[in-house]
């Protein structure tokens, strides 16, 4: 059995416990629907910030054009050999970081310096290294053959667009096209006759049915930035590299203009392009359980007697997101307050009374956070944004952690209602008394490929999309003006 290489996190001094690799139910490691027994960690070439270059050789086995997933079974002919951040059983993927390991930029210069620890070698540390985020590179160690298309819905100005890229992937660049079935259900490309040809060769999926994440070599979404979030959670281990058009409402994610997609998109396939790793969300809910009881009124039944039971063992139910903008605990429907208690490294920091509270990643800061009345924090910054909703208190302003924290949120013992919780928008479900969410930053950014560098990118979204710092510019004074105030001074 193959030992596989690893991504820890240091543990900080005083924590209860560090973020281990991603796990499932029952102690294994799950990725990609696969599960497999957890294994050692093996040190990269020395520590994090002295790794170069991280390549992906591989061959993997392909459904035939034209052919639904369902049923089927990707054939991996080889392990993952990718330094550091690689598991056993993973689907080995053809593209890379280069110009320093995918963590180092997003990590070093919040904790200075990493150890990698091993099963067989002694720790070996490193000196911290501040990277430009500019130099981060997508390469590929094999030409792309895979894409996954996603388009927005409901939407009828996308239907063009969506048929010449896919058009021109096929054809031009004989790519194997995925789509998820519903869009061809679509009346008018399903009633596109000059569209038959080219629609016949998908290979589609369906969402919670189908698992397509060790099938796709990269990601294009056409819509806005809700197609971003959507990839995200179709992917809940490694994720492919996604670009992402602007064809949307607002488009802080998505910055490429379809006007020249072609070439856009070619230049991408050869491996000419800059990423930004946007760091996601592990949530872990943990839910009790629990049988009906017995009516109770102030721990009475109903002819006065206690009722038996009440003490029973309640069973847990564990559910695990990837999350890329926030997780949002809120009140719901109720009128009273939410009161929940958020704790650090298993501390009790402070207790939400208010609407409720906003997790977030450094992606998110842009999103529901800034509504909120949080800072604005660049992808590249290793953090975790805590920002209240509505706060019933006049000094609980918004907090930044560092990344390698884990955050707890439970209901208070005093909470009058039950709280709500939703990730990145979906899988809204409601949270009881005794129920958990434990969120740390995940070992699977999500890696966007940017139209200049992350710098360039992030600054002109704030400036197009929300008008950061728009204002008219102060008249200066007139030279006549001027020289009666020196005058009269």
């Amino acid at each position: 059995m193959p030992v596989i290489p690893a991504l820890e996190w240091p543990r900080r001094a005083g924590s209860q416990a560090s973020v281990p690799p991603p796990s499932g139910s029952r102690g294994h490691h799950l990725l990609h629907g696969r599960t497999m027994r957890k294994g050692p960690v093996l040190p990269c070439e020395g520590c994090w910030a002295t790794c170069q270059k991280a390549t992906w050789p591989c061959e993997v086995g392909r459904p035939p054009h034209g052919t639904s997933l369902t049923g089927a079974r990707a054939v991996c002919a080889s392990p993952a050999l990718w330094k550091l951040v690689t598991h056993r059983g993973m689907r080995p993927q053809p593209w890379a970081v280069t110009e320093g390991q995918v963590w180092r930029n997003l990590f070093c210069s919040l904790l200075g310096c990493h150890k990698v620890r091993s099963g067989e070698a002694s720790d070996s540390a490193c000196t911290g290294h501040i990277q430009d985020p500019a130099s981060q590179r997508l390469t590929w160690n094999k030409a792309p053959k895979s894409v996954l298309v996603i388009k927005k819905m409901r939407d009828a100005s996308l239907l063009q667009p969506f048929k010449e890229l896919c058009t021109y992937l096929m054809e031009e660049n004989n790519m194997i096209v995925y789509v998820e079935k519903k869009v061809l259900e679509d009346p008018a490309i399903a009633s596109d006759e000059s569209f038959g040809a080219v629609k016949k060769k998908f290979c589609t999926f369906r969402e919670d049915y189908d698992d397509i994440s060790n099938r796709i070599d990269f990601i294009i979404c056409l819509g806005g930035d809700g197609t971003l979030l959507y990839a995200s959670s179709l992917f809940q281990g490694s994720v492919p590299p996604v670009m992402a058009f602007h064809l949307g409402s607002l488009g802080f994610l998505t910055p490429f203009s379809f006007e020249n997609f072609q070439s856009q998109v070619t230049q991408v396939i050869e491996g000419n392009a800059a990423v930004v790793l946007r760091s996601r969300l592990k949530v872990r809910v943990v839910k009790e359980l629990r049988e009906k009881k017995t009516a109770v009124h102030n721990g009475l039944g109903e002819n006065g007697s206690r009722p038996v039971g009440l003490d029973m063992d309640v069973e847990k139910q564990a559910m695990q997101y990837q999350v890329l903008n926030e997780v949002v605990i809120d009140r719901g429907p109720s009128s009273y307050l939410s009161n929940v208690d958020v704790y650090l490294d298993g501390h009790l920091i402070t207790t939400v009374q208010g609407d409720g509270v906003i997790v977030s990643t450094p992606t998110g800061s842009t999103a529901y956070a800034a509504a909120a009345g949080a800072s604005m924090i660049h992808p590249n910054v290793p953090a975790i944004m805590i920002t209240p909703i509505c706060p019933h208190s006049l000094s609980f302003r918004p907090i930044v952690v560092p990344a390698g924290v884990e955050l707890k949120i439970m209901l208070s013992p005093e909470a009058r209602n039950t709280a709500w919780v939703s990730f990145d928008g979906r899988k809204r479900q409601e949270i009881r008394h005794g129920d958990s969410i434990s969120i740390t930053t995940s070992c699977y950014p999500l890696p966007s490929i940017c139209v200049r560098d992350p710098v360039s990118d992030w600054f002109e979204s704030l400036a197009q999309c929300l008008h950061w710092n728009v204002r008219k510019k102060q008249a200066h004074f007139e030279e006549e003006e001027e020289e009666e105030e020196e005058e009269e001074g």
